[in-house]
């Protein structure tokens, strides 16, 4: 089976880890990559041997070689280069969001109905943990009970202080919303995925913490310290929220609450989430991936370490002995997988990772948690 050639536009933190990880995919290879920045895009050319380097990504996208295009750029470029790649019969993986606003995914959505050969996927990585995929089908196969209450959060501190600066700060680029499209993005759809049912009301409140935040005059890496070494800074003021915190109603009943934060010290990437069933308590954490913690009534609470031996659903995604840690970048592995097989294998349908459909409905959601932060009511998703 030949591999699937790839371009990938966008070469900051996210675009290093799609190299990372599909260096080690056996179904596809980096063919070229493409950054505006001429010499950074240089540079990762040079350092991991990838044949094509462009600066335009017109070119890469018109590049008759290229199948695959992974769009790693900023969210105000999602929606033009996603179209311009549909419109060039490119596969597409696009980190989430799918675009600015739920206008242009349902666009995108359109666009790509209307080319079925064409496959699409937005970058929810968190759903692709073994453990997560094992205990959604569990949960479909009704072993967890009937789930009534679904509650977590997702929190972070990297934009702790005042001098902490990033793209996504910027509404023009990364748009009406941060934290919430940001990381709340990767909570709902956690929760949608182990439920196996859509959020379809919502009650929101957004706040901003820090209003006003020190630019850096130079350029800064996301996730970089923010330790003051000398940078000039001008003041910027901050319209998107540090926090959120969101009741929601699912369709299937279920009911819940989580609350995500950019700027809780000593939090790097804390996503942990928990299912209440009328048979027990199942709970996740991100930062603990390989285990997961179930709570009984009447019977001792258990710890489960991730066992390949004990799945019965989610083999193919786990590749370790247990004891073994799997992490984020195998979860980024085990999506791109699971997207180049259903392209490699005609009319495979069944496919586990989130697609243009799936990126467009989160969207709707987001869109209806800043309506609700605004309004101060319940607000129905609209897909």
């Amino acid at each position: 089976m030949k591999k699937l050639k790839i371009g990938i536009i966008g070469l900051g933190f996210i675009g290093s880890v799609h190299i990372d990880a599909i260096n080690r995919s056996p179904f596809a290879e980096v063919a070229a990559i493409c950054d505006t920045n001429r010499e950074f895009a240089d540079l990762a050319g040079k350092t991991f041997q990838i044949p094509k380097v462009y600066y335009d990504y017109h070119d890469i996208i018109s590049d008759p070689e290229i199948q695959v295009i992974h769009n790693c750029t900023p969210n105000n470029l999602h929606f033009e280069i996603n179209r311009l790649a549909l419109e060039n019969e490119k596969h597409i993986l696009c980190e989430k969001p799918l675009g600015m606003t739920s206008e242009e995914t349902a666009a995108l959505l359109e666009i790509s109905k209307a080319q079925p050969s064409l496959k699409t996927c937005v970058d929810f990585n968190y759903r692709m943990y073994p453990l997560i995929q094992e205990y959604k089908k569990r949960m479909q196969e009704n072993e967890l009970g009937t789930p009534r209450l679904v509650h977590g959060h997702f929190l972070q501190d990297w934009l702790l202080y005042d001098t902490d600066y990033s793209w996504r700060l910027e509404n023009k680029v990364a748009g009406k919303t941060r934290t919430v499209g940001d990381i709340g993005s990767h909570w709902c759809d956690i929760a949608e995925t182990l439920l196996g049912t859509r959020i379809k009301e919502v009650m929101a409140n957004l706040v901003t913490v820090i209003p006003t935040r020190k630019k850096p005059l130079k350029q800064v890496k996301t996730f970089s310290s923010s330790a003051d070494d000398g940078q000039q800074y001008e003041n910027f003021t901050v319209s998107t929220e540090d926090y959120a915190c969101v009741m929601l109603k699912m369709e299937n009943g279920v009911q819940g609450i989580f609350y995500i934060s950019q700027v809780s010290a000593g939090h790097k990437c804390d996503l942990n989430i928990e299912i209440n069933t009328d048979k027990l308590s199942w709970s996740w954490s991100q930062q603990e991936s390989d285990r997961a913690w179930l709570g009984y009534r009447d019977q001792a609470n258990q710890t489960e370490m991730r066992n390949p031996n004990s799945f019965h659903f989610a083999n193919q995604y786990t590749h370790l002995p247990s004891g073994h840690p799997e992490g984020f970048h195998d979860a980024i592995l085990n999506n791109f997988n699971a997207f180049y097989q259903s392209i490699l294998i005609p009319g495979n349908t069944d496919t586990d990772y989130a697609t243009f459909e799936d990126g467009h409905h989160i969207m709707s959601v987001i869109d209806a948690i800043v309506a609700s932060s605004q309004t101060k009511r319940w607000v129905t998703v609209t897909d």
